[in-house]
């Protein structure tokens, strides 16, 4: 296991706000170092150096210099803004090169499917991490799952991973990953009769022609209705000139 040195410089009013903020300003990431029953020192990093030691990978053993000395660490908890992604606080976990510790190694998935590949189906990746107990220089960079020959509806658990130099923690019948059938869309049938309804109606109304009433005119059939009401006086013929 690759150790790293890092420099760390005492950070003072470890809890006031003002303070933080000013630290992560500066380029500055607050941490703390504890555990092995000494006392926590409240420190700060350098972020750019700290990024740098992360692309290397997050589970090492790390020397932590700082004024009061140097601590054996490795990072247990870091955390980081939701918005602009960088990291906010680091905790420091001091170990001893001779005893096992539990720690989260992150999971890599290799290779090309034959379910993916030849059936056309989905790589499920479930687990991303796993828990291994090993001493401190036998922490892996990362497991390795080979699913070249997974095909649809088979799956990788813990029980299937070659344990190197470090025990496995998880249950072993825990699914790692696997290879799944692509799901199908359903498509929403029409409702029996609601089609044939909706057809009817939409005829009905481009047929259907408005009815316009002339505005000062009578209905057809007005006129004679009105001569046949009782009382109602004949109208007056023209005289016929005399011949």
């Amino acid at each position: 296991m690759q150790k790293t040195i890092i420099s760390a410089e005492n950070r003072e009013n470890a809890g006031m706000r003002s303070k933080l903020s000013a630290f992560r300003a500066s380029g500055k990431i607050p941490a703390v170092i504890y555990g092995q029953d000494k006392a926590p020192v409240n420190v700060i990093v350098d972020e750019k150096e700290f990024c740098a030691m992360l692309k290397g990978g997050a589970n090492r053993v790390l020397t932590i210099k700082h004024p009061g000395g140097e601590d054996t660490v490795v990072i247990k908890d870091r955390q980081r803004h939701p918005l602009t992604e960088r990291w906010t606080h680091v905790d420091f976990h001091r170990i001893s090169l001779t005893d096992k510790i539990k720690v989260k190694v992150p999971v890599k998935i290799t290779g090309e499917s034959y379910g993916v590949k030849v059936q056309t189906g989905l790589v499920e990746h479930t687990m991303r991490e796993l828990h291994v107990l090993c001493l401190p220089n036998d922490i892996p960079h990362e497991i390795e799952l080979d699913i070249t020959e997974l095909h649809i509806g088979q799956s990788l658990r813990v029980k299937d991973v070659k344990a190197g130099k470090y025990e496995l923690l998880d249950s072993p019948e825990q699914i790692v990953v696997s290879v799944t059938a692509p799901k199908e869309e359903k498509v929403a049938e029409p409702v029996a009769g609601a089609a044939a309804a909706a057809g009817a109606a939409a005829g009905a109304a481009a047929g259907a022609e408005p009815e316009v009433i002339a505005k000062g005119k009578k209905e057809e059939g007005e006129e004679g209705a009105a001569a046949a009401k009782p009382g109602a006086k004949p109208e007056a013929k023209k005289a016929e000139p005399k011949k």
